[in-house]
């Protein structure tokens, strides 16, 4: 997995391009980014499945701020980022959420 962050001179925004490769992507049909920035809306973000099977998007995220994410597959599987820049223990279950910082 991968976060690229692209800073904008001009513009209070990053570009951030996240990055799920083919082998955590394992054989879903379908991916999306779901975090705080978009409302956790499962539907908000698809991620576009590339040639090498990897899935991903870019996104603008205001700079000075951290975001929680995740990844979700299919509907139903949710994974976290391995290079986050860190995780935060999620209000839901026993589970971690991934943490980008702009």
């Amino acid at each position: 997995m991968s976060i690229k962050k692209q800073y904008l001179k001009s513009k209070t925004v990053c570009k951030v391009t996240f990055t799920l490769p083919k082998d955590m992507a394992m054989s879903a049909e379908n991916v999306y980014l779901v975090g705080d920035f978009n409302g956790w809306n499962p539907e908000a973000n698809p991620m576009k499945r590339r040639k090498d099977g990897a899935f991903d998007i870019t996104v603008n995220l205001e700079k000075d701020r951290e975001y929680q994410f995740k990844y979700l597959l299919n509907g139903h599987i949710w994974e976290n980022d391995d290079s986050a820049d860190r995780y935060v223990r999620s209000p839901y279950g026993d589970t971690d959420n991934s943490v980008v910082a702009v």
